[in-house]
């Protein structure tokens, strides 16, 4: 090959190298141009089809399509990751993740995927506590006094979750330990059926979501003993803190939005930007901060070492307690 003709193959080659960049940054720069799907792994009501709901609102009116929430609930989020997982990865199947995720990885043994690998890190969107709550007929009027109440009846008082191997049943099932009762544990679909049955008193204490759960007590429909994590909830000030009464307990409950691997970087760095964009609002500040949350914010990398960091975290705890799915 001669030199003019070698120079101008290695232009040629460079510019076709670049056109899948080109063109992913155009696809970027178009994105959304249809509606998109944000899969919640669990029934409509609980605490993550709340956060979903809020933050696909704020990026449809920022964006100019719809974000459509599409709740999938079963084996605690698995049915729903699983469809994100299998997903084009092309921005339009989106996933609200959260601590379940974090847990399923540990809690069972065989999963048709892997959360970290086939689940690129988005955003994070959210932080807060869990709450103990109970039914108004139970006498107990504070933590103390509900542990007395479970160690006088044992195998007696029956402890709702989302679901068998949720992070309700998870952070329940370290309060049992770490406070010598022994609760009868009764698993739903969801936040929102358990809470149901919470308020019918077909059970009597759940651990909530301070998300799903922030109505029922602010109505005294519900009556919040403690929150889960290290220190008291703005939104609940008069409200010990778990640790308080349990040296050493502490949990946290958190949502963010996951994509499928592969996924165009620049796509996800354009939802970044917008879920942060939209969290840096006041209006929507105020919203979580009513909701007895704060917003997470940092770039996708931030939220993928959030998200190891957690699944290590209840990688322990699920071995721990000694418990895996069925």
């Amino acid at each position: 090959m001669k030199f003019p003709h070698r120079r101008q193959f290695l232009h040629l080659a460079t510019a076709a190298a670049a056109l899948p960049a080109m063109s992913q940054i155009v696809q970027a720069n178009a994105y959304p141009t249809r509606p998109v799907r944000i899969i919640v792994g669990f029934a409509a009501g609980g605490g993550f089809d709340i956060a979903a709901r809020l933050i696909g609102q704020w990026l449809s009116e920022r964006l100019g399509q719809p974000f459509v929430i599409e709740n999938r609930p079963g084996a605690n989020s698995n049915i729903g990751t699983e469809v994100v997982a299998r997903a084009p990865p092309d921005g339009y199947t989106l996933l609200l993740c959260g601590n379940p995720n974090a847990i399923n990885s540990t809690f069972y043994d065989k999963l048709t995927y892997n959360f970290i690998r086939d689940i690129a890190p988005v955003a994070g969107i959210l932080r807060g506590p869990y709450v103990l709550v109970v039914n108004s007929s139970v006498s107990a009027k504070s933590g103390p006094e509900f542990i007395t109440y479970a160690r006088a009846n044992p195998r007696k008082v029956n402890m709702a979750s989302q679901g068998n191997g949720s992070p309700g049943h998870m952070v329940g099932e370290l309060f049992q330990m770490m406070a010598g009762i022994n609760l009868v544990h009764v698993p739903y679909r969801g936040s929102a059926p358990a809470l149901t049955d919470l308020l019918g008193g077909q059970v009597q204490v759940a651990f909530s979501s301070l998300t799903a759960a922030i109505e029922y007590i602010k109505a005294g429909k519900l009556r919040a003993l403690a929150v889960t994590t290290a220190t008291r909830s703005d939104v609940l000030p008069d409200i010990p803190t778990v640790g308080e009464f349990v040296p050493g307990y502490e949990a946290s409950t958190w949502y963010g939005v996951g994509a499928p691997k592969a996924t165009p970087a620049e796509i996800v760095e354009k939802l970044n930007k917008e879920i942060k964009d939209s969290l840096a609002d006041p209006k929507l500040q105020a919203l979580l901060a009513d909701l007895g949350g704060t917003a997470m914010m940092g770039s996708p990398a931030d939220f993928g070492k959030f998200i190891a960091d957690e699944t290590e975290k209840w990688s322990k705890v699920v071995k721990l307690v000694g418990i895996k799915a069925d």
